[in-house]
């Protein structure tokens, strides 16, 4: 028997090796790119403040990529040691002191201030999971990131009211850093297990990436025990 399954054109097997390449090299050419690009920004801020004496560039004939975001790591991680002393503390609150004598500076510093609490604060279960909401109608489903219960004047306004709501971030496509906030009844929001990593790979790639997903596996049920037959001895 002779296979007879049509051989693909020349072309068309270019044309999917070139797509199969692209596929490979896109997402490391354009990590490679972005990663270079923020350390040498990064670079060109921190390097012009650290002394000549300090930067062993004086001392060498080439640049060293990376140094300079090297030193504000150290740097940060120090400030972030001393804040936590006693005598860190009382220098931080000194120089919130003078900030919040400053009418415009102190709304700006108290507005970054309260953001990045909120962000970067352990406890925080904000944006952790992930749920599914109909909109922009009924039958339409949008995938949301949880933020966080009403809270405040919000809250008090849904609580008179009778409703027990949920802050989501609901994001477009394909850029899910820009989006709505909206307030969503609690039971109206259909939680998903994927982490907010895959979904936002998901929104990234208009759907095309769609994380993995193993079922519950079904209880066993346990087959009952057979009673004990009661066996009547001969006389």
């Amino acid at each position: 028997m002779t296979d007879n399954t049509p051989r693909m054109p020349v072309a068309t097997r270019l044309r999917n090796n070139f797509l199969a390449g692209l596929i490979i090299c896109a997402p490391i050419a354009i990590t490679i790119w972005l990663t270079w690009t923020f350390i040498h920004w990064s670079d060109s801020w921190v390097r012009p403040y650290i002394p000549a004496r300090w930067n062993p560039e004086s001392y060498l004939n080439f640049a060293i990529p990376g140094f300079g975001l090297l030193t504000a790591v150290v740097l940060i991680t120090v400030v972030g040691f001393l804040g936590k002393n006693l005598i860190g503390q009382s220098i931080v609150r000194f120089g919130e002191s003078i900030v919040q004598r400053m009418p415009l500076v102190r709304t700006v510093y108290r507005s970054v201030k309260q953001i990045f609490e909120t962000v970067l604060k352990e406890q925080a279960n904000s944006f952790k999971k992930v749920g599914l909401i109909e909109y922009p109608s009924p039958g339409l489903w949008a995938l949301v990131f949880i933020a966080t219960d009403a809270k405040g004047e919000i809250a008090t306004k849904f609580n008179d009211m009778g409703q027990d709501m949920v802050a989501v971030f609901l994001p477009p496509t394909p850029v899910p850093t820009a989006g709505f906030l909206v307030f969503v009844p609690r039971e109206k929001i259909v939680l998903l297990d994927m982490s907010p990593e895959d979904a936002a790979k998901f929104l990234i790639s208009g759907g095309l990436v769609a994380p993995e997903h193993k079922p519950p596996e079904p209880k066993q049920k346990h087959l009952p025990r057979p009673k004990p037959v009661a066996v009547s001895k001969a006389d």
